[in-house]
């Protein structure tokens, strides 16, 4: 199977802060303010006020980072190459049956991510989305073997140039509440560009063939759409 990619496709949007924060980040930061003010008009001691704007500037500091949509792009050549769909770190890379798309064993490769990290998720893969596939569950600690099956989570099959069909599942963790996946089935898609947002703590678990050679060890960061995370065969 094979498909006319061309040049390959990049629908980079210069922004920095990822839409699904702007709103939660404006309506934070005028609460913030508001308050500060109103602390500042009651005209409370200076020590109350400054730890009110220490404490709550540092909170949306953090999720600020969260929601950090950083520009990237992918300059090395993608065929056959499986980069990072997340920041985080490796915290899986193992051969497992998977048998509810599959019914074989396959090459999975798990990403953790913490508070910290970037929360946007980028394509493994060049390809075309066969499907998305989203399951209701429980929010077991996102780092659990458990997680990957029990937990709420969003699937997207894509095929690649080469025929081979990869599996990459956005996980919500015990703090994730929303999963927002952009893959739409039957459109080609690309390294480099948005596959979806987790919020809060969460992970991304990659299926691939047997055969696929790691490219990243346990406990490896990684930075989405940048770090190879394996080869395909």
């Amino acid at each position: 199977m094979c498909y006319p990619m061309g040049k390959r496709i990049r629908k980079l949007k210069k922004i920095r802060i990822h839409r699904e924060g702007t709103g939660t980040l404006t309506y934070s930061m005028a609460g913030i303010v508001a308050i500060a003010l109103l602390l500042h008009v009651l005209e409370v001691s200076p020590i109350a006020f400054w730890a009110f704007v220490v404490i709550f500037g540092t909170v949306w500091a953090i999720v600020l980072n969260f929601y950090r949509c950083p520009i990237r792009e992918f300059k090395d050549d993608t065929e056959r190459v499986v980069v990072a769909p997340a920041d985080g770190r490796i915290v899986v890379i193992e051969e497992v049956e998977e048998n509810e798309y599959f019914h074989d064993k396959r090459l999975m490769i798990s990403i953790f991510m913490s508070l910290f990290n970037v929360h946007a998720n980028w394509f493994p893969v060049d390809g075309k989305v066969k499907f998305v596939n989203h399951r209701d569950g429980n929010y077991h600690k996102a780092w659990l073997p458990k997680a990957s099956e029990e937990n709420e989570h969003a699937d997207v099959m894509i095929t690649t140039p080469e025929g081979e069909d990869i599996l990459c599942r956005q996980i919500a963790g015990a703090m994730a509440r929303r999963i927002v996946t952009y893959a739409k089935e039957g459109e080609e898609c690309f390294i480099d560009e948005h596959l979806g947002f987790i919020k809060l703590g969460s992970r991304v678990d990659v299926y691939l063939p047997l055969g696929s050679k790691p490219c990243v060890k346990m406990g490896q960061s990684t930075t989405g759409d940048l770090t190879v995370i394996a080869k395909l065969p």
